[in-house]
């Protein structure tokens, strides 16, 4: 019988993203829960990986009478990381574009998002920020097109509360069958939720 040392890990240990996954959600386990979840919140928004959803689920799960606190907690992080993602972009984007654009994201998606804004504004914020669109792309590319800094903040409170706080209820609401429910149809329900208010949106300017 092989000695399970010499046993090679897994594949999935060593993945980069994998081990970031498995760090956040170490956190969960330690009395600094809450400052880590708002710590990650803030550094997804411009830069990190991994979405706060997964401590944030974790913790939630853990007391569910405090889910709200959580998602509120969550939210503020990932309203200031994206204030510190529009201020990449606004006021230093010639010194943080090689860091940037590459090995964080593609210029041709940069750019892409940068020609939505053009065209929507801040509705292309609140539809980054509430679905599984990376949220990340959007504040950098929202300071480089100097969007309205107000609407931004409106858009980003909206966006990630509203995502954040969607997590929490279903928590409340589906109890220990929450994370199975989250992981298997979280992303349909706020893509197809997202596609309904820009549809919403869209009949307004039409119909007033």
């Amino acid at each position: 019988m092989n000695d399970p040392a010499s046993v090679p890990a897994p594949a999935a240990s060593r993945n980069p993203l994998r081990r970031i996954y498995q760090w956040v959600l170490s956190w969960a386990d330690t009395p600094y829960g809450v400052p880590a979840l708002v710590a990650i919140a803030f550094v997804e928004s411009s830069v990190f990986p991994i979405p706060p959803d997964v401590l944030l689920i974790a913790l939630a799960l853990s007391a569910p009478t405090r889910a709200f606190r959580f998602a509120a907690w969550c939210t503020l992080g990932s309203v200031l990381g994206g204030l510190f993602g529009y201020l990449i972009g606004y006021a230093l984007w010639s010194t943080f574009e090689p860091y940037i654009i590459g090995p964080v994201f593609s210029r041709e998606t940069f750019e892409l998002v940068t020609t939505e804004y053009q065209k929507h504004g801040e509705l292309a914020v609140f539809i980054a920020a509430f679905t599984p669109i990376p949220y990340k792309v959007f504040t950098v590319a929202a300071g480089v097109a100097q969007i309205n800094i107000v609407g931004f903040i409106l858009a980003s409170i909206l966006g990630r509360g509203g995502r954040f706080f969607l997590v929490a209820a279903v928590i409340r609401l589906a109890g220990p069958r929450a994370k199975q429910l989250i992981d298997k149809y979280f992303d349909v329900v706020t893509i197809v939720t997202g596609l309904l208010l820009v549809l919403g949106v869209v009949l307004y300017q039409l119909l007033r």
